[in-house]
C-alpha cells in the first residue's frame, strides 16, 4: 500500500512591513561630516588668532627705577592717526622728526579719500623704537565705527616692519576704546 501525504495548500506569507526606517547609514554620514567640519575649523581658528592683551590697571611695584617710562598709544580716527605718549601728542616736523603736537592735528593725517598711511605709521614706530629699544607694549585705540580692516592694518603697522628685512617693533598690542 502506498502512502500519500495529504496535500495541503501552501500559501506564501509575506512579512509585514513595520514602517521602520534604517537610519544607521544616515547617522554615519552625519558623523563623518561633523568630524570633518570640526577638524577643518580648528585649522582655520589657529591661523586667525591675534595675540592682544588688555591694558593693566595696576599701579606697579613702586621700585626705584629712574629710567624714562613710555606709555605709547596709537589712536585711529577718521581724521587720521594720533601717536601719543603719556599726555604728549606727537607730530612730524618739516625734517621728518617726531615732535610735540600742540595744534591737536593728527600725527599722520588721513588722505582725502579717508585712507590711512600705515607706512608712515611704521616709520614713526621705528623712530620711537630707536629711542626706547626695550619697550614692547603699545595701546591701539580706535573709534567706534572704525572698520575692522583698518584696526588690523594699524596693529600690523605697529608690530613689525614690512618687507624682506622685518624688524620687530611693538609686538605686545593692547586694544582700547574711546
Amino acid at each position: 500500500m502506498a502512502f500519500y501525504a495529504p496535500k495541503r495548500q501552501t500559501k506564501v506569507v509575506e512579512p509585514e512591513e513595520g514602517g521602520e526606517l534604517n537610519i544607521v547609514p544616515y547617522l554615519d554620514i552625519l558623523m563623518n561630516l561633523v568630524i570633518f567640519m570640526i577638524a577643518s575649523l580648528t585649522g582655520l581658528v589657529s591661523y586667525s588668532v591675534l595675540n592682544v592683551a588688555a591694558p593693566s590697571a595696576g599701579g606697579g611695584g613702586g621700585g626705584a627705577d629712574d629710567s624714562p617710562k613710555l606709555v605709547l598709544s596709537v589712536l585711529v580716527g577718521k581724521q587720521g592717526i594720533y601717536v601719543t605718549s603719556q599726555s604728549t601728542k606727537l607730530k612730524f616736523d618739516g625734517a621728518g622728526e617726531l615732535v610735540e603736537n600742540t595744534e591737536g592735528t593728527p600725527t599722520i593725517p588721513a588722505a582725502a579719500d579717508g585712507k590711512h598711511n600705515f607706512e608712515q605709521l611704521t616709520k614713526a614706530m621705528l623712530k620711537i623704537k630707536g629711542q626706547f629699544p626695550d619697550k614692547s607694549d603699545i595701546i591701539v585705540v580706535g573709534e567706534a565705527d572704525l572698520p575692522y580692516e583698518t584696526l588690523i592694518a594699524t596693529m600690523d603697522a605697529v608690530r613689525e616692519t614690512s618687507g624682506a628685512q622685518r624688524k620687530l617693533l611693538f609686538p605686545d598690542v593692547a586694544l582700547g576704546a574711546l
